[in-house]
């Protein structure tokens, strides 16, 4: 005869020892997960935002205190003229904020820091008779213009500033932009809609290159 082993019979498992693995699992396995989650938040690099840097065009802090500007006294036509320009100007110019100023909300304005200004009602500009030129304060004849969607601008290249001024409206509007800021004439740019719908052009004095 040949001796079969006799294995012994395998032991079942506890069914309730048996449950209680199965929700300790349960539970083990989201813990595990919302616990690399958060790891990974902490260390993903993307979470670590640099301060941006101040630029022209993005100020990091903008003053509360009005913009320094004059206020010349308007004639009615002017001052009707100027407050039809202000109330078509944008609360935000790109990415700049409005800001107050210190006198004629009515005719100028002014946004960001350092700060673009817009001011209406300033002396029209006149073009000198000649060349080596004419009467006093009159604009050269090789001074640079800017045509831009259906404004004749006036440039001024200043140490510090970019002026310009409008050469064909009949109230004219000048805008000054810090030189600190890139393609200042594009920024002048930004007003010449509002000044197209609010302000009559003129023909008379207007330089040849911005007749239309």
């Amino acid at each position: 005869m040949v001796d079969v082993e006799t294995r012994p019979e395998a032991k079942r498992p506890d069914p309730t020892t048996r449950s209680a693995a199965l929700w300790a699992a349960a539970f083990a396995v989201p813990i595990a997960i919302v616990a690399g989650l958060i790891m990974f938040a902490r260390l993903s690099p993307g979470d670590q935002k640099a301060d941006p840097a101040a630029t022209a065009t993005s100020a990091a802090v903008v003053p509360a205190t009005p913009v320094r500007m004059a206020a010349p006294r308007l004639d009615a036509r002017a001052a009707q003229v100027c407050l039809a320009v202000t109330s078509q100007l944008p609360t935000t110019l790109r990415d700049l904020p409005g800001r107050k100023v210190s006198a004629g909300p009515e005719q100028n304005a002014a946004w960001g820091e350092p700060p673009i200004t817009v001011a209406c009602g300033v002396t029209q500009p006149t073009m000198c008779e000649r060349i080596d030129g004419g009467h006093p304060g009159c604009v050269p004849l090789d001074a640079t213009m800017y045509a831009m969607n259906g404004v004749c601008w006036w440039g001024q290249d200043l140490p510090a500033t970019d002026v310009f001024t409008t050469m064909d409206r009949e109230v004219a509007v000048q805008v000054s932009v810090p030189s600190s800021y890139q393609q200042t004439a594009q920024w002048a740019n930004e007003f010449s809609d509002p000044v197209v719908k609010t302000v009559k052009s003129r023909d008379k004095g207007v330089p040849t290159g911005c007749t239309r």
